[in-house]
Order: C-alpha cells, then structure tokens, then sequence
C-alpha cells in the first residue's frame, strides 16, 4: 500500500485492512532535499509523520523507500527539459507509469501481489472473476445507499488472478477523477493495481475518514505538483533554466512589455502575464499567452479571448499508447475513430475525431516531441501519431501536455499534444472548423516542439539563463 500522508491513501488502507487483506504500507521518499532547502523546512517529514501515525493506528508497519534519484531521472529531468523548449510538462502521469507503477514496483512491489494507492479511478478484469474496485451489483449498492444518506457504500476488492484484460474506467467522482493521472499505464501495471476509492466520491471519503476517526482526517487535499511541496513551480524553473528576458508583443507585433523566460508561460495562460506590461497596457487585459516563438524569444499575448479559444479545434499527437497494448479495432481498422478526449485533470470531456497518420507525415519535420520519447516506444504496426479533431473549441491547449482518450467510461489511451502543422494535416484530410484555419502561433510551435534535443543522448543538460540568476548552475543526469 502506497501512503502519501493524506486522506485519500489512508482510507483507501483502512477499507483493504476492512477486507481482509495483509497489508505493508510504503511511503515514496522523492523530495528534492537541495532545492527545497531555503524553505527551512522538510515538506517530507510533515506526510511521514500523518503517514507514520495512521500505520500506527491501524497496527500497519511501514516502510521509506527512498527513490529521490530514480525520481529525478524518470521525472524531473523530463519536467525541466520540456519546460526549457516552451512545452507543457504533466510530472503526474511521468510519476505513475515510471515511479508508483514502474520504478517502485521493480523495486518492491514485485515481492507482493497487488500496488494499491489512493487513486480515484475503477479497475474492470475481464477474461476472469477478477474485479479490482467493485462488481455492478456493489456499485448499485453503493450508489444507493449514498442517495439514501444510509450506511457507507460497500467496496469489495478481489484477490484476482492475471487472467484477461483490464480495463480502466472512470469514477463516480468527475471533479477528483484520476484516470487522466493513469492514462499512460499498461495492462501488466494495471493487472497489479488496486484502486479502493474507485467507487466513491470525495464527500463519501471524508465522512469515511471522520468514521475511522483517521489522523489525518482533517488534511487538506494536496495542490500542485507532488515533488515540489511548497516550492512554486516558478521558482523551480527558475532554480534550474535561470532567466532569459524577452519580449511580450501583441498579435499585431506591438511591444508591449518584457518577460522573464518563455518557460515561465503556458499557451492559454493568464496569470503571470500582467507583471511584463508597460504601464497602460495592463488596464486593456486581461491578456493571455496566444503563442511562443522559441526561436526568437517572443512572447505573443492577446486581450481577444475569442482569439485563443476559435484555433484551438484540431491538434496533433504524438506517442500515441493504448491500454490495451493496440489501439481500438475500428482505429487500427479505418485509421480514425469517434472518441472523447481530456485534455487535462478534471471532469471535462470533448468529443472529439481521432485520425491516425504515417510516421512521418508529409510536411513534417519528422522528430518527436521532447515529452514523447520519455513516456514510450514505438510499437511496430501500431501508428503513433495522429490528428485529432475536437467538435467544441478548447482554450488552453498546450504541447507537451498528455491527451487522454476514452471511449464510454473507459480510458482507452493517450498521446502527447506537439502543437499543430497545417501541411502535414492538409495531406492527410484533416480540416479545422470553425473559421477555417489554424493560428500562426500553433503552427510554429508545432514545428518547434518536433525538434529532438541533444541533451536526450548527450547526457547534460545545463543550466540556461543569466550570469545573475541567484541559483546555482544545475544540471540533469541522464
């Protein structure tokens, strides 16, 4: 059992413990000690502490694994290397395929049967009797003794065997469902998963938690990115990439301001942007990151809002990986395919036309994006890129973030957004809707975000920024 020291994962033991299982609890050590240090404090010690009592309580011993360098390699390097080229990380979905589920489980969890943690998301084993969460009949019990306000919903997690698919499936819960968080596993991580929130909403595991009268019971829900603790996401950056001023012009090239680092800024992004204005400018806001040219240091922003919503209907993906192990029948069948898509943690879908292409489409440049080499190979006869075609607009689309595609209320895969080439899309069908195009700023940074960094096989990648930045020089192993 995996604990973090919050409320989620110490429920989550108590109802494995309620059912039986022999439990041995773990908690991941992947703090990063040296930047964290002008804090004065160890975020790590305050969850070890609420994660050392509830094992107390509950008379479950508990291990630290400290895995701070596989972290490091698996995680963090990835975080900073797509920063650096102006894409969007999500160090979540790195930790659960390459740390909780990979990293950790070769390390430890192979000497057990089944990795439980705290996520909010369902398991279904087919092919066998093996249901990781609950069978439908448990559900419907459990959704009507919630709407009954009566006795806690009922959960019941199987032994299991290795038989079968397994499939991922969404939470009663749509805010605090993780499946976007699980959507780069694969079925032999998935086959040792156990997820006992699967069936429960957030409100049904407070009340739990007040019920086992838990330590942490009153412990907000975490916020942000896990290794970074109270440290900014900023102030990493800055840590490792420095500063690297430049200039903020508007959609018509108007300079209107200075930014501090392109790496410091998301497509779609409000906040932070006003700090750069030149006085004047700030009062016809709000502004938001419309484009980044990387390679001249340019932040563009606008005050249309309308401007960052109506290019934002088809997007490319790269890294393409299915549950599964292949993609869905009429996918591999026709090449394209209805599904819905995440595009970020939360409970907003869009349907939306998933359209497979060659590896290296007419137009393009033919790399990979940064983020896409870290999270999977290539699998032969299996397409890894792909257009998709969203039937509502979506405002804050960025490269380098993961999509997750689901097909009723089973996340079926994900790939990598890399930005968008109207060439390559042209040649193979793909046409924008709305107004019929694709803005310049999507274009470029389609091109830029393909570009395969020579640290990935050098070994180092350095700290980039001004001779004044207060961090020390930094550098990531590989």
């Amino acid at each position: 059992m995996l604990l973090s020291g919050g409320v989620d994962s110490s429920v989550a033991m108590r109802l494995l413990l309620d059912q039986g299982y022999k439990i041995r609890a773990f908690y991941l050590k992947i703090w990063l000690e040296d930047e964290l240090a002008h804090l004065n404090e160890c975020p790590w010690e305050e969850d070890l502490a609420y994660a050392t009592a509830v094992c107390e309580q509950a008379g479950v011993p508990l291990e630290v694994v400290p895995l701070q360098r596989e972290y490091w390699d698996q995680v963090v390097s990835y975080t900073v290397r797509e920063a650096r080229e102006g894409r969007t990380p999500n160090p979540d979905v790195m930790c659960n395929s390459r740390i909780k589920f990979g990293m950790f489980y070769d390390h430890v969890g192979k000497h057990f049967r089944h990795v439980a943690t705290g996520h909010y998301a369902r398991l279904e084993h087919s092919g066998g009797s093996d249901d990781a969460n609950a069978t439908p009949s448990d559900r419907s019990a459990a959704a009507a003794a919630a709407a009954a306000g009566t006795e806690e919903p009922p959960v019941r997690v199987a032994a299991g065997s290795d038989r079968g698919r397994v499939r991922l499936l969404l939470s009663p819960d749509a805010v605090k469902d993780q499946t976007y968080f699980l959507c780069a596993l694969t079925q032999d991580q998935l086959r040792k998963a156990l997820f006992p929130l699967g069936v429960y909403t957030k409100d049904q595991i407070r009340e739990l938690a007040e019920s086992y009268d838990l330590p942490t019971k009153h412990r907000k829900d975490s916020q942000g990115i896990c290794f970074l603790g109270k440290l900014k996401f900023d102030e990493f950056l800055q840590h490792y990439l420095g500063t690297s001023p430049g200039a903020i012009v508007d959609q018509t090239g108007r300079h209107i301001g200075e930014h501090k680092g392109l790496w410091f800024h998301t497509i779609g992004q409000r906040k932070g942007v006003g700090p750069g204005l030149v006085p004047g400018v700030v009062n016809l806001g709000p502004w938001y990151v419309a484009d980044k040219d990387m390679e001249r240091n340019v932040l563009v922003v606008t005050n249309d809002r309308e401007a960052i919503a109506s290019p934002r209907e088809v997007f490319r993906v790269e890294a393409l990986q299915w549950i599964s192990g292949r993609p869905p029948a009429e996918l591999a069948r026709d090449r394209s395919m209805r599904l819905r898509v995440k595009t970020r943690h939360g409970p907003q879908m869009r349907d939306c036309l998933l359209r497979l292409v060659p590896e290296v489409a007419p137009g393009d440049s033919g790399g990979r994006a940064g983020g896409a080499e870290a999270t999977v190979e290539d699998r032969v006869g299996s397409p890894t890129r792909g257009y998709v075609n969203l039937d509502s607009k979506d405002s804050a689309l960025a490269p380098g973030q993961f999509a997750a595609f689901y097909l009723g209320g089973e996340c079926v895969g994900s790939g990598v957004m890399c930005g968008w080439s109207a060439a390559a899309a042209a040649a193979v069908g793909v046409v924008a809707g709305g107004e019929g195009g694709i803005a310049a700023g999507l274009e470029s940074e389609g091109g830029l975000a393909l570009r395969r960094l020579e640290e990935e096989r050098g070994g180092v990648l350095e700290r980039r920024g001004t001779a004044s930045a207060a961090a020390p020089a930094a550098a990531i192993r590989q």
